[in-house]
C-alpha cells in the first residue's frame, strides 16, 4: 500500500473534546500497508487515540489481508489454528457470562465478523441480529440464516421500535469510526436493565508494556482508540453508561504476545510468547489489568 494514503487529522479528543495532544508512540502496520502510525494522547483526560487515521473512505483497505481471521476465518497457519481452538471454548464463556448478567431475550453482536458468536447465542435461546461492514465476514454469517446486516441503519430498517437486552462488541469498539452516533444508538436500543458489554486491548498490561511499539493489539491503523480501565469508563459516561462489572480475557495474553514475537524478530519464538503471555496474567491483580478486558456497562 502506497505511503500518500489520505489521512484524516482529528482536531478534538473523542472524550473530553479537548484540542491538546502529545505524542505518545509510533507503530508500524505490520499487518497490510508496511506504514507507520502515531498515536496521541489527550493532555487533560488522557485518553489514547490514533491521530491522524486513515480516512473513513480509505479504512477498509487495511483489513483486506488473509492474516485478519476475524474477516477472512481462515485456519492457515499455527496462529490462526490456535485462534480457532480458543475461540470455541471461549464462545461458551461469553454466553455463560451474558446469562449471569442479565435474562434471555434480544441480543445485537455489533461488529459479528463471521457470526459465531451469533449462531451460538441463537443456539442457547437468544433473538440474535448483528452488524458486519465487511462484506466476505458478512457473507459468512449468513450463510445459513439471515443473522447480519451491514450497518445499524439496515438493523433499524427492520424494526425501528427494536430494542436489546444485551449488545456485545467483542474487539470491536477500537474500529468504531462513527463512535458518538454509534454510542448514542447503544444508548437508545439498550433496554433499560439490559446490558453493553465492550471487550477491548488493554495497553496498561504487561505485555503491553513489555512488547511495546511492536504490541500487536495496537494493530495500527485499524485500531482507532486504545483503552484502560479509567479512560473508556470516562467516554462511557458522556454517553449515560456506569461500568457494572469486569472480566480477564485470559487467553489474549498469549495469542497477542505470538503475534507481537511475530513483529518484533520476523518469527515467534513460541516459548517465549508462552512466557510473556503467562507472566502478563500473573502480574493482574484484578481483571482490568489484563491484556484484554471484557467491560459490562449499565444505563446510569
Amino acid at each position: 500500500m502506497e505511503q500518500n494514503t489520505i489521512m484524516l487529522t482529528l482536531t478534538n479528543c473523542p472524550v473530553c473534546d479537548s484540542t491538546e495532544f502529545e505524542h505518545r508512540i509510533s507503530c508500524k502496520d505490520f499487518t497490510v500497508s508496511q506504514n507507520t502510525f502515531n498515536i496521541v494522547e489527550c493532555k487533560h483526560c488522557y485518553f489514547l487515540f490514533t491521530n491522524p487515521r486513515p480516512t473513513n473512505d480509505n479504512l477498509p483497505d487495511f483489513y483486506k489481508s488473509i492474516n485478519y481471521i476475524s474477516h477472512s476465518d481462515t485456519k492457515k497457519g499455527f496462529i490462526s489454528q490456535v485462534y480457532h481452538l480458543v475461540r470455541k471454548y471461549t464462545l461458551n464463556q461469553k454466553l455463560k457470562m451474558l446469562k449471569t448478567n442479565v435474562a434471555v431475550g434480544n441480543l445485537l453482536d455489533y461488529g459479528c465478523g463471521s457470526g459465531m458468536f451469533l449462531n451460538q447465542a441463537n443456539a442457547k435461546g437468544w433473538n440474535s441480529f448483528g452488524t458486519e461492514p465487511d462484506d466476505g465476514a458478512r457473507d459468512i454469517a449468513n450463510k445459513n440464516k439471515k443473522l447480519a446486516f451491514g450497518n445499524k441503519q439496515e438493523l433499524n430498517a427492520l424494526d425501528p421500535l427494536m430494542t436489546f437486552n444485551a449488545i456485545t462488541l467483542w474487539h470491536v469498539l477500537e474500529h468504531v469510526t462513527d463512535l458518538p452516533e454509534t454510542l448514542n444508538f447503544f444508548k437508545q436500543k439498550l433496554e433499560r436493565n439490559g446490558v453493553l458489554i465492550i471487550a477491548v486491548p488493554n495497553y496498561n498490561s504487561y505485555d503491553a508494556k513489555h512488547y511495546n511499539a511492536h504490541w500487536a493489539a495496537y494493530d495500527l491503523p485499524r485500531h482507532l482508540y486504545h483503552f484502560e480501565s479509567n479512560t473508556i469508563c470516562q467516554l462511557m459516561a458522556k454517553y449515560g453508561f456506569v461500568m457494572h462489572k469486569t472480566y480477564p480475557m485470559k487467553f489474549d495474553s498469549f495469542y497477542v504476545s505470538m503475534l507481537s514475537e511475530k513483529y518484533l524478530s520476523g518469527r515467534i519464538n513460541y516459548l517465549k510468547a508462552f512466557l510473556v503471555g503467562l507472566r502478563s496474567n500473573l502480574k493482574a491483580k484484578k481483571a482490568s489489568d489484563y491484556s484484554s478486558v471484557i467491560y459490562v456497562f449499565k444505563h446510569a
